[in-house]
């Protein structure tokens, strides 16, 4: 389940019981005092941040997760995995917890939770549906050949780690992002306004909110918990060809409502 990402202001009733039903509770949060708090909801509570280790491969910490995970539910527990922001949202563990668990008969659920974007288009004032939204992994974006729409809005996740084949760092240097800058040049001029935003997870925080230049992004502080924003760059651009189409099908529907045809 997800805890959402400020600690106490995002928990509905249905994931709090949850927490409170379960016999174990594993618990994957951003912070240690989001994980005292939960400690104060549940007995059993089991950190997964100690799987996590400088040069150890993140998915290697994963996989280590899951079989904690699933050790306890093949021992006949009901498990809580309690997770930050969106459980199912650049969160391998606890889709593959799901998934092996019913591999085996077991019955899991994921229950969803505020995720970084909900906040990120809340703090921001960014409407998805006015220009469109298109989210990346900043690494895919060099390890990939994507296609970018400027005229939407570009949101890019883990850019404090873009580039990393390893798996097992914590965070790439300015040397990767100057990379991440060539592939977004192509699209956005270098002078394009930009935004590295990090959500609130205590309720005495504010969200930060840094506006730079596209060029300032390799020199710039961008950890693994920030996410860029690129606004679009232009306008939209009409399809001419496809509104004649659909106006000359309005007109069919307008002559079959008024039973002309």
């Amino acid at each position: 389940m997800g805890l959402g990402m400020t600690l106490g202001s995002h928990l509905g009733p249905l994931a709090r019981s949850y927490i409170e039903q379960a016999d174990v509770v594993f618990a994957g949060l951003s912070d240690g005092i989001v994980e005292m708090w939960l400690h104060k909801m549940h007995p059993d509570v089991r950190s997964l941040q100690p799987y996590y280790r400088e040069g150890k491969s993140r998915m290697h910490t994963y996989r280590e997760m899951v079989e904690a995970i699933l050790t306890e539910v093949r021992a006949g527990k009901r498990v809580c995995g309690v997770f930050y922001g969106h459980p199912g949202v650049f969160a391998w563990a606890p889709h593959k917890s799901i998934e092996v668990a019913r591999s085996e008969g077991y019955e899991a659920h994921m229950e969803p939770g505020i995720s970084a974007e909900d906040c990120l288009y809340a703090d921001l004032g960014i409407d998805p549906g006015r220009y469109g939204c298109q989210h990346f992994e900043a690494s895919q974006l060099l390890f990939y050949k994507r296609r970018i729409d400027p005229t939407a809005y570009l949101v890019l996740w883990q850019v404090g780690l873009v580039g990393d084949q390893s798996l097992a760092r914590f965070s790439t240097g300015p040397a990767y992002r100057e990379l991440l800058v060539e592939v977004l040049a192509r699209e956005y001029p270098l002078d394009h306004e930009i935004t590295i935003y990090r959500g609130a997870t205590l309720p005495i925080q504010q969200p930060r909110i840094r506006r730079i230049r596209l060029a300032e992004l390799p020199q710039a502080e961008v950890g693994m918990e920030d996410t860029v924003v690129l606004p679009p760059v232009g306008p939209l651009q009409p399809d001419l060809e496809m509104r004649a189409r659909l106006d000359a099908l309005d007109k069919v529907e307008i002559k079959q409502d008024a039973g002309v045809l």
